[in-house]
């Protein structure tokens, strides 16, 4: 497969400061805010959704695992999309679909209608998302910039991450959890205005026109559904056979995917991209940090209000640790990046995250001070490892794979989220005996129930690891090479 140039002309100059670009900042900012505020929202609000509409602990499980299946297994088609269609076009089609999506909440009177609301924003999202990182990566051309305008970006949501538990429990003091569901409409209200008004339509010259490759696309959200699925249908008791024999589809879905991607005229993915130890290490980090990020919140979320008996207002200025550290920490990610360099930075910050996992799984049982800490390495990990993964991956992907690219960190960031949940819920499922909202909670049943909880933390911690180490390998593989050859980009793409 031939592959344009990195080097396509460009039809007017790029902005030399980020200010000149700030209406497209705003908007690409706003998508990445309704990301983020949907996310932790959505966790805040979960003991209260299991006791309002009576889900079993598998079926709350799925009020958040719905939407990042979704949004995983599509990612990778709509950044195919995107490269050959038009990056704006795809986003701003998303975002539309976002904000109905959330209206749609205020409708919802039982868990299966909840979790049909959550897949389809997941497909929403899976058109708006990666345009994100690429629109960004795109505006500016000096290294710096790109770097500062993923940083700005990257910050709107994490301030968003880290003060919507907050917020969303003293909402849910005073009004039902709808509301918050609701509240993210304007945010993808306003990001449709910043990306129409501040982001110019793609030009020709800048996507390609190779036909889509479907059927990879079909494998690969089987194989995504089918891995996140399978675990499930086993904890909660159905029957052997549909068990098993959607274990089989995954294998074969699996297999079929890869012979099908390496055999492809127009594959959906070239898997030679991958392989690049720049790539590879910064998809590594990022799955890292998403399996951290979506296991911590989780896991806290369920320490605090059942294990504790904490109400949400109060869980809510459990999570201020994070607020505090996100908010203070901002200033100090560009010094930091320069100080240690892209490649120091993603690394330290990946395992900042990991640790603070690790502090709660091992900790978090004895004091709230232990919780308090973890809340505070992840956030610290977190303010630097999307930046520096993100913009790793990009760097080693050709112009006019952008999309694709972006589809990448958000597709390892989203799968390892919902990896994290199910993991997690599968394991509490496993070891609980009844629904984890209802039920008396006996000493007996807390001790149990947090036994549960760090076993399930030991596991994401062990796989998060292992992904940082996998990222430290090929990132040094990246500097060897470099080190080797006079050819810094990739020869065959």
């Amino acid at each position: 497969m031939s592959l344009q140039s990195k080097t396509s002309p460009r039809k007017a100059a790029p902005p030399a400061r980020l200010s000149d670009a700030w209406i497209a900042l705003a908007g690409l900012s706003a998508v990445f805010l309704f990301e983020m505020l949907d996310n932790s929202i959505l966790n805040v609000a979960l003991p209260t959704i299991g006791r309002d509409l009576g889900a079993s602990t598998a079926a709350l499980q799925w009020v958040s695992g719905a939407y990042s299946v979704a949004f995983g297994g599509l990612m990778l088609l709509f950044g195919a999309v995107a490269d050959r269609f038009g990056r704006r076009r795809v986003m701003l089609t998303g975002l539309a679909l976002l904000a109905a999506a959330s209206v749609l909440t205020v409708f919802v009177t039982s868990t299966p209608q909840l979790i049909v609301v959550r897949a389809f924003m997941g497909v929403a999202a899976a058109m708006t998302t990666p345009g994100t990182m690429a629109l960004a990566f795109r505006l500016f051309t000096p290294h710096d910039l790109q770097v500062r305008a993923l940083t700005v970006i990257s910050t709107a949501g994490l301030v968003g991450l880290a003060i919507a538990p907050t917020i969303g429990g003293f909402v849910l003091a005073v009004a039902p959890w709808q509301v918050l569901l609701l509240a993210t409409a304007p945010v993808a209200a306003l990001a449709f205005i910043g990306i129409r008004i501040g982001v110019a339509t793609d030009q020709k010259a800048d996507l390609h026109g190779d036909p889509i490759d479907v059927t990879g696309a079909i494998l690969g959200t089987l194989t995504v559904v089918g891995v996140l699925v399978t675990p499930t249908l086993f904890v909660t008791g159905v029957d052997a056979w549909p068990s098993w024999g959607l274990v089989v589809v995954t294998v074969l879905s699996v297999a079929a995917f890869v012979i099908r991607e390496r055999t492809a005229r127009f594959p959906l993915l070239d898997l030679r991209l991958i392989a690049e130890p720049l790539v590879s290490s910064g998809l590594a980090y990022k799955a890292a940090a998403g399996l951290a990020m979506a296991g911590l919140s989780y896991l806290v979320t369920l320490q605090l209000q059942l294990a504790w008996g904490w109400s949400p207002a109060l869980a809510a200025v459990g999570t201020l640790p994070q607020v505090v550290v996100l908010l203070a920490s901002g200033r100090l990610v560009g010094p930091f990046v320069t100080r240690v360099g892209l490649g120091r930075a993603a690394w330290m910050s990946a395992a900042s995250v990991v640790a603070g996992l690790a502090v709660f799984a091992t900790l978090a049982r004895f004091g709230y001070v232990w919780v308090a800490l973890a809340l505070a390495l992840v956030a610290a990990g977190m303010r630097v490892v999307g930046v520096v993964a993100g913009t790793n991956v990009l760097r080693g992907l050709p112009e006019n794979r952008t999309s694709i690219g972006a589809a990448l960190v958000d597709t390892a960031s989203e799968i390892a989220t919902a990896v994290g949940i199910t993991a997690t819920g599968t394991i509490l499922a496993a070891l609980v005996t009844g629904s984890i909202t209802s039920g008396s909670w006996t000493r007996a049943r807390v001790d149990t129930f947090e036994t549960a909880l760090t076993i399930a933390g030991l596991t994401i911690t062990a796989v998060a690891a292992a992904l940082v180490a996998l990222g430290i390998v090929r990132a040094r593989h990246t500097t060897l090479t470099s080190a080797t050859t006079t050819t810094p980009e990739p020869t065959h793409v």
